[in-house]
């Protein structure tokens, strides 16, 4: 497991980790390393442990990240409770299909679901002898679903999650390092419709599925430094983000690339869009993007302690929940 969690950075490559935590993720990566057989441990801080990502459906909240650490809330994050989980990995991703089914993903090929809204999970899928995290994980209905990962980890599902396939996205072995859907809301749904989906890899790849993740094109990229995170306003319109502080915008399914300028070097984990049109890209080094014209500019700040934001996600009040090196923390609308 440590192979994976250390690739050497070469040509603008990076490690297979969510990269807000890349700076100091080593040793939850030792932490994690050979553990998913066992059930995390219940933490009194889990609140306020390493966590990597979150999902809302409605009134629910669910964030995930190491030690197999899961907390729910059901008051916009005002508490949290940690849900009993069976396994130690660390966990990388959660997609929240609706308020009761959802999955989350990680190190050893790890794959856990919840049919309760995440108060209790099954492990459904564990492969630690390939050596290969999963980075994201996604799914269009209740039994159709993608997972991808690290070295070109790419397992598919057709019964919601009871038996997974591996595919092939290309020849190469880039890391997979989120996948894009077109218009993804609150409740983690796809548009109505759309079949089109991106993935954000390293080494500047980008690939873009019209047909619901069967079959993978690889676009023109406006940059060699990898993409960690995207966000696709809608069939047409679609962000990418990345190492270093790059941010690019296309209005044409990625054919043609416009560059954001970003005010800063740290480098961009992901974004989300609020009920109010705008839209929160985070970063390294705490940072915060906000734009309200559809990602054509940005205004910056940095959170005071500068800590690592891996996630974001909209509130119902309007706010913002940040995710990362801190655990969870609010974000106030207008703050």
């Amino acid at each position: 497991m440590l192979r994976a969690a250390v690739r050497p950075l070469a040509s603008g490559r990076a490690g297979p980790l969510r990269p807000a935590v890349r700076s100091f993720i080593l040793l939850g990566a030792l932490a994690a390393a050979g553990a998913g057989a066992e059930e995390a441990v219940e933490a009194p801080l889990a609140v306020r442990s390493l966590l990597l990502d979150g999902a809302a459906a409605g009134s629910r909240l669910v964030v995930v990240g190491e030690r197999g650490h899961v907390l729910v809330s059901t008051d916009d994050g005002a508490s949290w409770t940690q849900s009993p989980v069976p396994t130690r990995a660390l966990l990388t991703a959660v997609h929240l299909h609706d308020e009761r089914i959802g999955w989350a993903v990680g190190h050893d090929g790890v794959i856990l679901r919840t049919r309760d809204g995440g108060e209790t999970w099954s492990l459904v899928h564990e492969a630690p002898e390939e050596e290969r995290p999963l980075l994201d994980v996604w799914f269009r209905d209740e039994r159709t679903g993608l997972a991808v990962g690290a070295y070109g980890y790419f397992l598919a599902t057709e019964d919601g999650g009871e038996t997974w396939t591996s595919r092939a996205v290309s020849e190469d072995d880039f890391h997979l390092n989120a996948l894009v859907p077109v218009a993804e809301g609150r409740d983690g749904s796809a548009r109505s419709g759309s079949r089109r989906l991106y993935i954000a890899a390293e080494a500047g790849v980008v690939y873009r599925s019209d047909d619901g993740g069967r079959t993978w094109r690889e676009l023109d990229s406006p940059y060699a430094g990898s993409w960690f995170g995207g966000l696709a306003l809608d069939e047409d319109r679609v962000l990418l983000m990345g190492l270093r502080g790059h941010l690019f915008r296309s209005e044409d399914g990625g054919e043609t690339w416009t560059r954001v300028e970003t005010g800063t070097r740290a480098s961009l984990t992901g974004a989300v869009r609020l009920s109010s049109g705008s839209i929160v890209i985070t970063g390294l080094d705490g940072s915060v993007l906000t734009s309200r014209d559809d990602g054509r500019s940005v205004s910056a700040r940095r959170l005071p302690s500068r800590a690592g934001i891996s996630a974001a996600l909209p509130l119902a009040d309007g706010g913002v929940l940040l995710v990362g090196e801190f655990g969870v923390e609010r974000l106030a609308q207008g703050e």
